[in-house]
């Protein structure tokens, strides 16, 4: 069993071409994944889609074929070139993949590093992918460990303090722009997540606030849940308003600044729909695929994710020394998990050894006793031997076990070790992770 991820990122991939590898829905990922585990290399396997990255992690049989499929079915899939894929996608195969996993759960792969959005959206795509049966056992390790090591980052370094996400690095870079934000009004489309920390940043920075939304009922509720958080902050009703999405047009003629942040599939603002304007108008699109149609007109200035770099590399040179020791906590938390696995796979097979030397013992004993070969008062001496017995005979086949786990062969004796034995382990890992969660 191997571990793989084939990932398409701001590192590796720009926008336009992340946009078309992207997906709008759970459809989408469905299909998706029922193609990739076609294959008979690949056990198990998750989807994550987002602004920043397109990732399939998977636990394979053979990484060097499946990788090539993987590329393969997304080429297919977004009409791209297979060869031109290939070329951007960083292929990850096992510790590797364990590590960048880990460092993903984290945070410090990010656009924008200690953003608090992707451990959130990692837990969302693997419980998608348990729904869907496209993840087991191996998965399910994994992700549990690469959880309890964002948790750690979190909790060790100051990487997860603040509010930082792409929609605050939006609202920074407008904060720059407008040097004063007083009686500036800010069109927010969208209510979903990403649009709700734009409000909230906006809000705190001291913009209005409209929010323009296909779901006007969503968006008056989120409207309402500002008002009424209770974290602190106390907003006018008049700082945010709420507007149908049939008054988009006109609302994008009559404001200076927007941010936008659907999961349209399609542009939703296209370049007839913009019109003359008296002052200059600064528009960000944190969607993916994009909300605005690609167009230069003079007055409108419209910045996409991998615009917001100049605000990123302010962040990161603030947050290095922080980045440091969570990178040191990944490879640490990396180590710890290999151990783990093996460990996890020798323990009971040891126990079931034992729990079937013990079960012939007792079958033996009863078998002697009601032939007569043996005197029932000395049932408990004799087990006592037979036990001592079988536990010195065990002492090194056992010790040799654990030796071995963790060896690059560890895999293979472990199985041929149950096949010979005849043992079946029962394993309670998934259905107790999704109850933890």
């Amino acid at each position: 069993m191997e571990y793989l991820i084939v990932s398409f990122t701001h590192k590796n991939t720009d926008i336009s071409i992340r946009e078309k590898l992207s997906f709008s829905n759970e459809l989408e990922k469905e299909t998706f994944l029922k193609k990739v585990l076609h294959n008979e290399h690949i056990n198990e396997a998750m989807l994550i889609s987002t602004c920043n990255r397109v990732e399939l992690i998977a636990s394979v049989k053979d990484s060097a074929n499946t990788s090539k499929y993987i590329i393969e079915q997304f080429s297919n899939r977004s009409e791209l070139d297979y060869l031109d894929l290939k070329e951007r996608a960083d292929i990850y195969e096992n510790k590797a993949a364990i590590y960048h996993l880990f460092t993903v759960a984290s945070s410090l792969d990010s656009l924008v590093v200690g953003e608090t959005q992707i451990a959130g959206q990692l837990k969302d795509a693997f419980k998608f992918a348990l729904d869907k049966n496209f993840a087991s056992l191996k998965l399910s390790r994994v992700m549990n460990f690469a959880f309890k090591c964002a948790a750690k980052v979190r909790n060790i370094t100051q990487l997860g303090t603040g509010s930082v996400s792409v929609a605050s690095t939006a609202v920074a870079k407008a904060k720059q722009l407008y040097k004063d934000s007083s009686g500036v009004k800010a069109l927010v489309i969208g209510a979903g997540e990403m649009s709700e920390l734009a409000c909230r940043h906006l809000l705190k920075s001291g913009f209005d606030v409209v929010i323009c939304s296909r779901n006007i009922k969503k968006a008056r509720v989120l409207a309402h849940s500002i008002l009424m958080d209770g974290n602190g902050a106390t907003y006018r009703p008049s700082q945010i308003d709420v507007r149908a999405y049939e008054e988009l047009e006109n609302l994008l003629n009559s404001m200076r600044l927007l941010v936008t942040a659907t999961s349209a599939p399609y542009p939703i603002i296209k370049k007839e729909m913009v019109k003359p304007f008296k002052e200059e108008r600064n528009w960000f699109d944190i969607a993916l695929p994009r909300d605005i149609e690609q167009m230069q007109i003079e007055g409108v200035n419209i910045y996409s994710v991998d615009d917001l770099q100049c605000i990123v590399n302010e962040t990161l040179e603030l947050r290095a020394g922080q980045a440091k020791e969570a990178f040191s906590i990944v490879g640490h938390m990396t180590e710890e998990f290999y151990v783990w696995l093996k460990t996890l796979s020798v323990d009971p097979i040891i126990k079931n050894m034992r729990s079937k030397s013990d079960a012939i013992i007792e079958k033996k004993i009863q078998n002697a006793i009601k032939k007569r070969f043996i005197n029932p008062d000395d049932k408990d001496n004799i087990e006592k031997l037979c036990k001592t017995i079988m536990a010195e005979f065990l002492h090194e086949p056992t010790i040799k076990l654990k030796s071995v786990s963790t060896s690059l062969e560890g895999d293979e004796i472990l199985n041929t070790t149950q096949n010979l034995f005849g043992i079946k382990i029962e394993n309670d890992f998934i259905n107790n992770y999704k109850e933890i969660n």
